[in-house]
């Protein structure tokens, strides 16, 4: 092969060498879970980011919900849209600090890729059916989002999910960014491809700074954002958030970004660590907390969880009732079932495997309006 063709990826690996001591470097990757040949032209992060967009899963995003579900209003946040806030915000802070913008990207663009329908709301009610069968399920759209791109996510000709990097998949599976009152984030180094799961169940650190600047912006994407749609959805304005909050962070959604972007990339420069200052965090977390009392927990959105509780529930129940027959499944004309059979035998599933693991990942993969149209075939007449 000529010179010409194989110079551009060794480029940018001798371009990554340049990067901070703390970056990540794709030529230092703990590598696949099956062993492939490398790109001639795009390093190995590079690779990933390609595999997750053109996905299927990462296309179903931008039909499922972030906070509010209105699929007619183009100006409501879907769950396509924060992913790409994320990966914005994230790669403000990792150039300034000199971090791996590849490892970055993919990362974040990759970070809900198994996220349910409804939001977190309809992740709450899907952990919650499974538990009431199975007490030792569960379901958190972190781990389902390894899951997806491990086992589920199908590509022609290729073996079952993305045979992503380690760093990429530990970035996925860590980025937990729920937990309100984090202001140190310092990478687990020690991290290896079989602590994965179960660091990422105990919502571990990321094994990379990367992967910590993704989680950390995860918060920041939708700190402000939310307030937007609440705005829209007339729940709350910005000029109701406490003067103090204000004051320290801003008072539109561009204002609040500003402020804790450049408050992380001060306290973090140079150091192996991601780092939000105290009084930058403890406001960051009181707005969390007033998007949660305000918005979160308002009668809009409790009204709209429970039609997600009754939509998902009623399809968790339909589903374990139709796999318990499963020559019934197999003759069934219900558009529904049908499609449940076939995504069963797309995915060659091993044969031990619990049937809800398998009910699970297909609600779970289901755009908002796919799974209330699924609804709608079984229970209307």
């Amino acid at each position: 092969m000529s010179e010409s063709v194989i110079q551009p990826r060794i480029l940018k690996e001798e371009q990554e060498k340049q990067l901070s001591p703390y970056a990540a470097r794709s030529a230092c990757s703990l590598g696949r879970q099956r062993p492939e040949e490398t790109c001639t032209v795009r390093t190995d992060y590079e690779r990933d980011t390609g595999r997750i967009i053109f996905s299927m899963d990462f296309r179903r995003l931008r039909h499922k919900t972030q906070v509010f579900f209105n699929p007619q209003n183009d100006h409501i946040c879907t769950r396509m849209e924060h992913v790409i806030y994320v990966n914005y915000i994230a790669n403000t802070i990792g150039r300034a600090l000199n971090l791996n913008a590849d490892l970055i990207q993919a990362i974040a663009l990759g970070h809900d890729i198994g996220h349910s329908p409804f939001g977190h709301n309809g992740e709450r009610t899907l952990d919650r059916c499974l538990k009431k069968i199975a007490p030792d399920m569960g379901f958190q759209h972190e781990l389902h989002s390894l899951r997806v791109v491990d086992l589920l996510s199908v590509r022609p000709r290729h073996s079952a999910g993305l045979n992503l990097t380690f760093e990429v998949r530990d970035g996925i599976a860590c980025h937990c960014g729920e937990s309100y009152s984090e202001t140190l984030l310092v990478p687990d180094r020690h991290k290896k491809p079989e602590d994965l799961a179960a660091s990422a169940g105990r919502h571990g650190f990321p094994a990379t700074l990367e992967g910590c600047v993704v989680r950390l912006a995860d918060k920041i994407a939708y700190a402000g954002r939310d307030i937007e749609d609440a705005a829209r959805a007339g729940i709350m304005e910005y000029d109701d958030l406490p003067a103090a909050i204000q004051s320290a962070l801003g008072r539109t959604n561009g204002e609040i970004i500003n402020t804790l972007v450049t408050d992380i990339i001060e306290h973090s420069y140079g150091k192996d660590a991601i780092i939000l200052s105290p009084e930058r965090g403890e406001s960051m977390e009181e707005l969390l907390r007033e998007n949660v009392d305000r918005i979160y927990k308002s009668d809009k959105i409790r009204r709209y969880e429970k039609m997600v509780n009754n939509v998902i529930e009623g399809l968790f129940d339909a589903l374990r009732l139709a796999l318990s027959d499963p020559e019934k499944l197999g003759a069934s004309d219900n558009r529904v079932y049908r499609g449940f059979r076939q995504y069963i035998q797309e995915r060659a599933y091993p044969e031990d495997l619990p049937g809800l693991q398998k009910i699970v990942d297909y609600i779970a993969g289901m755009t908002d309006s796919f799974a209330t149209k699924c609804f709608e075939d079984i229970y209307w007449f």
